[in-house]
């Protein structure tokens, strides 16, 4: 178990050293200079130069990497070109509208999913099955940008249940922010728990296959009884990986929703940094996603060990 936990934390450090190269590498090709976007047209070569040298863009682009990461190292993501504050300050701003948008939206796609996957492999091949499949491929098909808007025109302009976007902050209070946080996270949940409760599915009807749910079956056990003693734990494990990955994608990739409800998160953050040429907020903001993703899924390789013995002999 030590082996195998050192071997997949080593994978976490290359692929971020990795990503921060290509990040940096993505960030520095993109045409246009920051500080004569920030001055305008009509800003002197001096003055340009000056604001260079002041957000630090004068030097060579090995010795920018390095600052870059040496500072992410020690805590300091930078300040921002255009809001003069550290990149930091802005992250625990936002950061704070993310995860639990991202937490909500996971706890939403697995309470919906499980249930309805494991009823469609329990009723294989019948009407409910059907039913659930076919449910699932237009919740695949349907953009989660499309439906957040189906979802504020009927619950927030029709039926004015909820807002139709914003975020009041916690300082308001948990419901109230919780209820801000609602519609996204049901337009983030319902195409992620399509995709969940498909693998759910597919994982248990081949595991329902196996002889040791025969054997628990020709013992007197009832189908139920039998998937939730002895078929759960072992269909979980390519599920953990689903939901490992899916938490990272509503962390990371909410920028379309985050827009669509106005929510001030990182999302949004990064999509104002590109259109205002803010780089460093870019670079910083991306290269903490990349971190949050490659870090769950690490905790999923060793959730993976836990679920399945083999791993922990490798």
């Amino acid at each position: 178990m030590i082996r195998y936990a050192a071997s997949r934390l080593l994978s976490l450090v290359l692929s971020l050293v990795a990503a921060s190269v290509v990040i940096f590498a993505l960030v520095e090709v993109v045409p246009g200079d920051p500080a004569a976007f920030m001055l305008g047209l009509n800003a002197s070569p001096e003055t340009v130069a000056a604001l260079r040298a002041e957000l630090g863009l004068s030097g060579s682009v090995v010795s920018r990497y390095l600052g870059w990461i040496g500072g992410m190292v020690q805590g300091d993501f930078g300040t921002s070109y255009t809001y003069r504050v550290p990149v930091s300050e802005l992250i625990l701003q936002r950061i704070w509208v993310s995860v639990p948008l991202a937490g909500y939206a996971l706890i939403l796609s697995t309470v919906i999913a499980l249930p309805i996957g494991i009823l469609s492999a329990a009723r294989r091949g019948r009407p409910v099955d059907y039913g659930i499949m076919g449910f699932t491929q237009l919740g695949i098909a349907v953009p989660n940008f499309w439906f957040a808007m189906l979802l504020v025109l009927l619950f927030a302009i029709t039926l004015q249940l909820v807002p139709a976007g914003g975020f009041p902050g916690w300082e308001a209070g948990f419901w109230a922010g919780m209820t801000a946080l609602t519609l996204p996270a049901i337009a983030l949940a319902l195409p992620q728990a399509s995709i969940l409760a498909r693998v759910m599915r597919s994982a248990l009807i081949e595991t329902l296959g196996q002889d040791y749910m025969r054997t628990a079956r020709a013992k007197g056990l009832s189908e139920g009884q039998a998937i939730c003693r002895h078929g759960l734990r072992n269909a979980l494990i390519p599920v953990l990986t689903i939901i490992g990955l899916q938490f990272s994608f509503l962390l990371a990739g909410a920028i379309i929703i985050e827009n669509v409800f106005f929510l001030p998160g990182l999302g949004r953050l990064i999509f104002q940094g590109i259109t205002q040429r803010d780089l460093i907020v870019v670079e910083s903001v991306t290269m903490l996603l990349v971190f949050a993703v490659i870090t769950v899924t690490f905790l999923v390789d060793i959730a993976y060990a836990a679920v399945d013995p083999r791993l922990r002999r490798r």
